[in-house]
C-alpha cells in the first residue's frame, strides 16, 4: 500500500486546552470536595457564615495547593493520570485550613458580641505579641 504522503499532526492549541481543562477540573473538583467534607462535619450557623466559609475553602484549596505545587516542584505530576489524582489530594488537603481559619474567626466574633472589628484586631494582636 502506498502512503498518500499526508502527515497528521495534532493541533497544539486544542491539545493544550484539553490538558488545561483536565487540570482545572481536578482543582475545582478537589476544592469542592474539601468544602463539602468540612461542611458536613461542622455545619455553619448562618447563611453568611456558610458563604464566607465556602469561598475561603475553595480559595484556600486553589491558592494553597498551587503554592505547594510550585514550592515542591510537582509540575510533572500533571502529565499523568495518577499524578493528577495525587495533586487532587494535595489540593483537597490545602482547602481544609481555609475552613478552619474561617470557623475560628466566626467563633471568636460570636464569643465577643458587640465588639468592634478594631477591638477584635487589638485583642488578637495582644494575644499574639504578649
Amino acid at each position: 500500500m502506498r502512503s498518500s504522503g499526508a502527515i497528521h499532526v495534532t493541533e497544539p492549541i486544542s491539545t493544550g486546552a484539553a490538558g488545561a481543562a483536565k487540570v482545572l477540573a481536578m482543582i475545582f473538583g478537589s476544592a469542592t470536595l474539601a468544602a463539602i467534607v468540612v461542611m458536613v462535619c461542622i455545619q455553619p450557623q448562618t447563611r453568611r457564615e456558610w458563604a464566607v466559609a465556602l469561598i475561603c475553602t475553595v480559595l484556600s484549596s486553589m491558592s494553597g495547593g498551587s503554592a505547594v505545587v510550585m514550592w515542591l516542584g510537582l509540575h510533572a505530576w500533571a502529565l499523568d493520570f495518577f499524578g493528577l489524582m495525587g495533586l487532587a489530594g494535595l489540593f483537597f488537603a490545602c482547602g481544609l485550613p481555609g475552613w478552619v481559619v474561617v470557623r475560628w474567626a466566626f467563633a471568636w466574633v460570636h464569643a465577643h458580641p458587640g465588639q468592634s472589628p478594631l477591638g477584635i484586631v487589638r485583642e488578637i494582636r495582644e494575644a499574639i505579641f504578649k
